[in-house]
């Protein structure tokens, strides 16, 4: 089977890969990027393809998509609480005007 070839991964984890890449995307990584991290993520959490009966017994591991999270707010808690205040108050009056 050649690199890249993802016929021996379930429905389930393309999916998973997808809707990984596609929050990388929003958040401005790169096409390529983001699917190598949606995949390298997809098999850290369910130890690679598992069509065919290869790797039964094994749990998921879920750190990966927990170690996002935290590592999201990082960037956020450096930033002063009168500009991240500031720009919260922003992202608010953006929301309301989208919704009216």
């Amino acid at each position: 089977m050649p690199r890249g070839d993802k016929s021996s991964y379930t429905g389930k984890q393309k999916r998973q890969a997808e809707h990984i890449e596609e929050g990388y995307e929003k958040r401005g990584v790169s096409k390529g990027e983001a699917e190598r991290r949606a995949w390298a993520t997809v098999n850290k959490e369910t130890h690679g393809g598992k069509k065919s009966g290869s790797g039964r017994g094994k749990a998921e591991d879920h750190s990966p998509s927990r170690k996002g999270g935290k590592l999201g707010g990082k960037a956020a808690a450096r930033r002063p609480a009168a500009e991240r205040s500031k720009s919260a108050k922003k992202a608010a009056r953006t929301r309301k005007r989208r919704a009216a």
